[in-house]
């Protein structure tokens, strides 16, 4: 038996060790039981991030479910690689250069990953720093205060003649300010240092959102019943009073997009929508059509259908007028980093310079026999009403679809190919 039909036995022994039931097992990771029941007789392939959940909640590391250290130092490399194919890697030579030099091979698989954890650790600071309400507000509050001390000094530093009163006046000024300074500063160094858990991401409200969803494979199955009004919001509340959110920007920013998800939910039935999808092949023009909804909407949509494996997920992208990302969803061959080498060339940057203008592109990762190709929608649409007395702030939203689902643009010509182009910095 081949090494890799062994892994769904190493999952069912490990786990009738453990005495665990599958059905415990399965919901733990997010999947069904019978799915479970499929990887455990070896009748669907598993990689990627649903082996590391089962190895996790196992207890054991991924290399000892699959086929072994040398598997995982090549999906190592071949991560690496992914996401950095502007470069030109050599991926058909991955295995030749780690039989070659297991060493190097495994000092670069180690470099990438630190400097993921690091990009992770830049990027969860960056955005806490942007959006943290109360660190924005103590910041706010320490510079004001420097800028009316300097300003009272710069007065008593004056040489002309001043009155004694106006002297006193602004000195007992600048102590206040000098006192209040003090406070803010004390406070901004306490709510810094206070215990909220390591630097990992999970303390910005984008990467705890990110997480939840991970956790539910993008399906909110509590919020499938097309619930609306008050019922949709009790709903809501409890489902997050039953999350672990680390605070209440992160409460705040899972609760927009659950109330979002329950108006789309409610506008697409799921079995309705699962349906359609599939009689008009996955095109969001067509869906948008038939239930009456803006395309963004219809990709928000289309990403919570539960997929049968890891080659039938479907991904996405959005981002803010700025371009930063604020929702994404990787799939297999088609990376998404928010903080670093996010491609200019991407669908979902056309979009946003062309607001209401529909795009769809075949995107090719890669090339030669390494390349894969995937079918992706754009749309920049208003994330807000329209208004007379503001600006429009608009979010562009990119649907990415595996080649699983669409198998027909592998004789699509002329590809975007997003090997060797610019990225954004």
């Amino acid at each position: 038996m081949a090494a890799r039909e062994l892994t769904g036995h190493r999952i069912r022994d490990r786990r009738v060790a453990l005495g665990r039931k599958q059905g415990e097992l399965a919901a733990q990771v997010g999947i069904s039981p019978s799915y479970l029941n499929l990887i455990e007789h070896n009748r669907r392939r598993i990689g990627g991030k649903l082996l590391v959940d089962i190895a996790r909640a196992l207890g054991v590391e991924p290399s000892i479910l699959s086929e072994g250290t040398e598997a995982t130092l090549l999906a190592q490399l071949l991560t690496a690689a992914t996401e950095r194919m502007e470069l030109d890697p050599e991926v058909a030579e991955i295995e030749a250069f780690a039989a070659r030099y297991p060493g190097w091979a495994a000092l670069l698989a180690d470099q990438t990953s630190r400097i993921a954890t690091l990009e992770r650790q830049v990027e969860a600071l960056t955005d806490r720093l942007a959006h943290d309400p109360v660190l924005s507000g103590a910041m706010h509050e320490v510079l004001s205060t420097v800028t009316a001390i300097r300003s009272t000094a710069a007065i008593l530093a004056d040489p002309q003649e001043m009155e004694q009163a106006w002297r006193d006046r602004f000195q007992r000024n600048l102590y206040e300010d000098s006192v209040r300074l003090a406070e803010s500063s004390q406070a901004l160094v306490t709510y810094l240092d206070r215990d909220q858990g390591p630097v990992s991401g999970m303390n910005t409200p984008l990467e705890a959102l990110e997480a939840f969803l991970r956790e539910r494979q993008y399906h909110v199955a509590a919020l499938e019943a097309g619930q609306e009004g008050v019922a949709a919001r009790e709903e809501i509340e409890a489902i997050l009073d039953m999350s672990s959110l680390p605070n209440d920007a992160a409460r705040e920013t899972v609760r927009a997009y659950l109330k979002r998800y329950a108006e789309d939910a409610a506008q697409m039935p799921l079995a309705q929508f699962a349906e359609a999808v599939v009689e008009h092949a996955y095109n969001p023009a067509q869906l948008a059509e038939k239930f009456s909804c803006d395309l963004a909407a219809v990709m928000r949509r289309m990403v919570s259908l539960p997929a049968e494996d890891d080659s039938t997920r479907i991904g996405i992208a959005v981002c803010d007028g700025t371009g930063a990302l604020t929702l994404r969803r990787p799939i297999d061959g088609f990376p998404l980093p928010r903080f670093s080498g996010a491609h200019e060339d991407w669908p979902l940057y056309q979009a946003l310079a062309r607001p209401i203008m529909p795009l769809r592109q075949v995107v090719q990762q890669g090339q030669g026999s390494a390349s894969r190709r995937f079918l992706t929608y754009a749309i920049c649409l208003p994330a807000s009403p329209l208004s007379f007395d503001a600006p429009p702030v608009h979010e562009a939203s990119m649907l990415i679809l595996p080649p699983a689902l669409v198998p027909e643009i592998a004789n699509e010509p002329s590809p975007l190919v997003l090997s060797g182009a610019k990225t954004l910095t």
